[in-house]
C-alpha cells in the first residue's frame, strides 16, 4: 500500500528493527541470566504463606484487599494463591498487586548481584 508515495522516516544512527544480528552474535549477551522481577521472586518463594496487598481501583466495594494464602504460581503477569482454610484459590494480576508480605525469610536469588540481603 505504502508504494513509492508516502517515504518511510528515517532516523539518524537508529537500528533497523527488521535487520538481524550477524549469526555469531547473540542478542542475549548484553542481557543477565536472571533478572529479580517480581515473578521470579514470588517462584523461588512457592509455597509459602503470604498476604497479598492489591489496589482495585475502579472499584467502589473493593478499593483494597488483603488475600491471604500459599504461592502456588507466579506469571508475568499474575499470582495464584490457594487459601487452606477456605479452600479457595485466587488468581490475582500483577497489575493491581501493591506489595506482598510474608511471616518468614524469603528466598531471594541476584545470580549476576554480588550482594546477599
Amino acid at each position: 500500500m505504502n508504494g513509492s508515495y508516502y517515504q518511510n522516516p528515517t532516523f539518524p544512527n537508529a537500528v533497523n528493527p527488521v535487520e538481524t544480528p550477524p549469526s555469531n552474535v547473540s542478542s542475549m549477551q548484553s542481557l543477565p541470566m536472571e533478572q529479580s522481577y517480581i515473578e521470579n521472586i514470588l517462584r523461588l518463594n512457592k509455597g509459602k504463606k503470604v498476604r497479598a496487598y492489591v489496589s482495585f481501583p475502579d472499584s467502589i466495594e473493593w478499593k483494597d484487599k488483603i488475600f491471604t494464602g500459599i504461592v502456588e504460581e507466579a506469571g508475568r503477569d499474575h499470582l495464584i494463591l490457594s487459601d487452606p482454610t477456605n479452600s479457595h484459590w485466587y488468581l490475582i494480576l500483577m497489575i493491581y498487586l501493591n506489595y506482598v508480605e510474608f511471616d518468614e525469610r524469603i528466598n531471594y536469588s541476584h545470580s549476576y548481584s554480588e550482594k546477599t540481603f
